[in-house]
């Protein structure tokens, strides 16, 4: 049996349970096949891939809090640290009922990968919890986050682990949370990122996950001779990177016609109003149903069906497993010709294969949706050096890392014999600069 395959099975040995973290690793490692082929002796030896897929450190707490009825309620907080070679835990902290630690490991094997993309010096982690922010008012997130960051503090810091915002975390949960750290460390420091810009957060940095997804997408259709301006593009979702991935689509010349949430989806053929989706879920919090209100001609669908629109282009931008097998097999053949995950891994292997099978171009979400994290750690660069940079700077430097690892993921996959398997690239360039640090740091 060979190596890939040894680990394979010992991981599902001992993480059963847990179904997406399985999925994960199955995925990254059969990719890496051809490169732990080249080095099986040194990397079985140093049991590199063994140290791979089992995380640095579990943090699993209780996370008490009372609601507005005077009632306890208790959540479970997690925090996954998962591979530090390369510099501090950097990750995000989902808030969602789903969350779960199978999850968290998934989310975290993950960032090893994609942080290492973005050829900035950090780790990979991740954390958050099943509580539910929806319906909940200002004052019982503030009781949950700061319970939640009583006990988060005693393990991150500025240079150890510094975790941002991701599903049901943004900018008022970042806030509770900062604050309480600051009150029981004593210290202001880049401890978070994706922070209010009056306490050290980073311009662009909410615009960056679904900014840095178009601009790598674009790069990826310019290699392959084609060109964004003029495609229909289908987006799922409608948070925080769906609303800016559909911007960016149109300020360079595409027309998105799709975005979904939970209950169901809008199509709108003439082109998403994005300022009207903003007042929707950014100031209302409400449900897509409303679209209709400011869009007469758009239709709204109950349940799934984002996918079946005839598109050029698709970007999952929801939750992990949204686009199934059924759903490649309809964008090809309504002709979609590349799908770039803005989500943490939408895509369920089988449509994966299918697509590529299909010679749709896609690139993976540790590539594509990067451009979170990379601009937060350019807002841990910021804070660290008591700067604050302009949202052009911010915005270039996006850019250029976005356009590197589209580059990077290319020539990766052709130095292997796989060109075109930009799957295959993503996670081999990304290993690799993992793997020769975890071998010049010695067993660890």
């Amino acid at each position: 049996m060979s190596y890939v395959d040894e680990v394979i099975e010992l991981v599902e040995k001992k993480n059963a349970s847990e179904p997406e973290f399985l999925q994960a690793v199955k995925e990254v490692l059969e990719s890496l096949r051809v490169v732990v082929e080249a080095n099986e002796d040194l990397y079985r030896r140093e049991a590199l891939l063994e140290r791979l897929v089992e995380p640095e450190r579990q943090l699993k707490f209780r996370v008490p809090w009372v609601d507005d009825k005077g009632q306890v309620q208790v959540n479970t907080g997690y925090r996954v640290q998962f591979n530090s070679a390369i510099g501090p835990y950097k990750g995000g902290l989902r808030l969602h009922p789903s969350v779960n630690i199978g999850i968290i490991k998934f989310l975290g094997f993950e960032q090893i990968f994609k942080n290492s993309l973005t050829s900035l010096p950090i780790g990979g982690g991740k954390g958050g919890s099943d509580f539910d922010p929806k319906g909940k008012s200002d004052r019982e997130v503030m009781a949950f986050c700061q319970s939640f960051m009583t006990e988060l503090c005693k393990y991150i810091g500025a240079d150890t682990d510094v975790p941002a915002g991701d599903i049901g975390t943004g900018a008022r949960e970042i806030g509770y949370m900062y604050g309480q750290y600051k009150r029981i460390r004593g210290l202001s420091e880049g401890v978070l990122t994706g922070k209010g810009l009056s306490y050290g957060g980073s311009l662009a940095r909410t615009e960056a996950t679904g900014y840095g997804l178009l601009y790598l997408t674009k790069e990826m259709l310019k290699l392959n001779g084609q060109d964004i301006a003029g495609k229909t593009v289908a987006v799922s979702g409608s948070g925080n990177v769906a609303i800016y991935a559909t911007q960016k689509a149109q300020q360079l010349g595409a027309k998105v016609v799709t975005l979904s949430d939970s209950t169901g989806w809008v199509y709108d053929p003439d082109g998403i109003d994005v300022a009207a989706v903003k007042e929707i879920k950014e100031v209302k919090r409400a449900r897509l149903t409303e679209y209709k209100n400011y869009r007469p001609n758009a239709e709204y669908h109950e349940g799934r069906g984002v996918w079946s629109v005839k598109v050029d282009i698709a970007l999952p931008c929801a939750t992990q497993n949204e686009l199934l097998l059924e759903d490649a097999k309809l964008l090809v053949a309504n002709g979609v010709t590349a799908v770039a995950e803005g989500a943490n891994m939408p895509t369920t292997l089988e449509a994966t294969k299918y697509l590529q099978d299909n010679g749709v171009l896609f690139a993976p979400g540790k590539a594509a949706n990067a451009g979170g994290v990379a601009t937060s750690a350019l807002e841990m660069s910021q804070n660290s050096e008591r700067l604050s940079w302009t949202f052009e700077e911010v915005d270039t430097k996006l850019q250029t890392i976005m356009v590197n690892i589209c580059h990077n993921m290319s020539d990766a996959a052709e130095k292997y014999g796989m060109k075109g398997n930009y799957v295959a690239g993503a996670n081999i360039a990304g290993f690799e600069k993992v793997a020769n640090a975890m071998l010049a740091q010695g067993v660890c």
